[in-house]
């Protein structure tokens, strides 16, 4: 089962964020060999944090060397080879896969661009931060094409459109 402990900071709109991330967390592993997350009867947890471009750019530089806010950054908790077996074996049954943190300018810049709303470009966030919480990346074509291929496919789930197409036009 997934259960998404989700705090929000001011400039973030009020909205039902965690409904939001917990379809988006859902919508992603579901599309992939650790699909059975979401129906184990262990807890699968994932902290999702909404806060400010001050904040991220403070983690980014920490955890990544990068003095730059981003859009959403993932912290795995899990190894991607061990999450199956670790939910599996999970002494207290729970398990926490990880920790994913979006930005809000710079969400919100990037929603206003591609001439979407805020809510739809943070679930794009959300499902791509899952992803990564699994062990996906995007460090070569190859990497990126299958990620992408994920996200597409879970977000058109979600009724949200090819966040991809919308770059390309």
């Amino acid at each position: 089962m997934i259960q998404i402990e989700l705090t929000r900071e001011d400039p973030w709109p009020d909205a039902n964020w965690t409904s939001l991330a917990t379809r988006a967390a859902r919508a992603a592993i579901e599309r992939t060999p650790h699909g059975e997350l979401v129906t184990t009867p262990a807890l699968v947890e994932i902290s999702v944090r909404l806060t400010g471009d001050d904040q991220v750019r403070a983690l980014n530089a920490q955890y990544r060397g990068k003095d730059r806010p981003t859009n959403v950054l993932s912290f795995p908790m899990v190894q991607p080879d061990l999450i199956d077996t670790v939910s599996q074996n999970s002494d207290d049954g729970e398990v926490l896969l990880g920790d994913i943190v979006l930005a809000h300018g710079v969400c919100a810049a990037e929603a206003a661009t591609r001439g979407i709303g805020i809510e739809d470009h943070a679930t794009h966030l959300l499902v791509h931060g899952t992803l990564h919480l699994l062990g996906y990346d995007h460090g070569d074509d190859d990497a990126a094409e299958g990620m992408e291929a994920i996200e597409r496919d879970a977000l058109a789930a979600l009724g949200i459109a090819d966040p991809y197409l919308i770059e390309e036009d």
